[in-house]
């Protein structure tokens, strides 16, 4: 099979139009469906149902569209490695990472990026929700959360550290913890599920935010959302130091329990499937972030 149909293939599944997909390859309408044809008679399954008011992806081209992206991936590598690919890198990268995270920190620098790589078009999804990389055929995740998927490779983008937080007025009226025995006597706001989070302190004591052990109003899938709460007053809420960071600085939030933080060392990651190369795309949009976020996170400069 040739690679111009795979790439034809692609882009249909992606725009879910056949004749757009074959005007940005340069081949008209009648040529792009005899190209599509072909390769699906050589697969023995049809790829993409199409009718006359829509085209949509079968289950077997669903199935089967990561494996073409990887193999346009590694064709793109490979001419790039002798000196035959394009200048610079090429296509469109789908990339996934949480909705508060890309507002603060990637979407104010993606017209950067856009001038250094203006072959590449960036389409991104945004969300709290962990999509699955291989399923949802994307190039490149940000996550922060241990990276045990086998399949998975990833390189660090920063520390994500993790603090409690709560609003002066909430604090003013409950009282400031002093201790994290303290805690109990406080709401605490909980993220995704109620359970015990160990928490360390500068000079190696442990302890623990539990929201379990007292009053908890809320459990909460959103980390905006979550932060918003804290801001209105809702209690005392654990938050990675990246989201509270101008709130923070602005004294709408106030960090409790200072000499404390999560135990857990999480990381910020940048994760891509993994295969024995990287596609040029994906390259320069990770060094590119790296470069802009991981030199010097903006959160972790000193607060005004």
């Amino acid at each position: 099979m040739d690679t111009q149909s795979l790439r034809l293939f692609v882009l249909a599944a992606d725009k879910l139009n056949i004749s757009a997909a074959g005007r940005e390859l340069g081949l008209v309408p009648a040529v792009s469906s005899a190209r599509l044809a072909k390769l699906e008679h050589i697969l023995g399954v049809e790829l993409l149902h199409r009718s006359t008011r829509k085209v949509s992806v079968s289950l077997e081209g669903a199935e089967f569209l990561p494996y073409a992206r990887e193999i346009l991936a590694q064709e793109e590598a490979a001419l790039s490695a002798l000196g035959q690919g394009a200048a610079q890198a090429t296509g469109t990268l789908r990339f996934t990472a949480p909705n508060t995270f890309a507002q603060l920190y990637i979407a104010p620098i993606l017209a950067k990026f856009q001038d250094q790589q203006p072959g590449v078009t960036l389409d991104l999804r945004l969300s709290d929700t962990q999509f699955d990389l291989i399923d949802g055929s994307y190039d490149l995740a940000l996550r922060n959360a241990p990276l045990v998927d086998t399949s998975l490779k990833g390189r660090k983008l920063a520390d994500d550290r993790r603090i409690l937080c709560a609003a002066p007025h909430y604090l003013d009226e409950h009282g400031e913890p002093e201790t994290p025995d303290d805690l109990r006597n406080h709401k605490l706001i909980a993220f995704r599920h109620i359970r015990a989070r160990a928490l360390k302190s500068a000079g190696g004591a442990t302890a623990t935010f539990d929201p379990g052990s007292t009053k908890c109003p809320l459990i909460m899938d959103d980390g905006h959302s979550q932060k918003l709460a804290t801001v209105a007053g809702a209690g005392i809420s654990m938050n990675s130091l990246w989201s509270v960071q101008e709130e923070l600085a602005s004294g709408k939030l106030r960090h409790v329990l200072p000499d404390y933080e999560a135990a857990e060392d999480s990381v910020l990651w940048l994760i891509y499937p993994k295969s024995n190369v990287l596609s040029p795309k994906v390259r320069v949009f990770m060094d590119f972030l790296i470069a802009e976020i991981a030199t010097q996170p903006p959160w972790e400069k000193p607060l005004a």
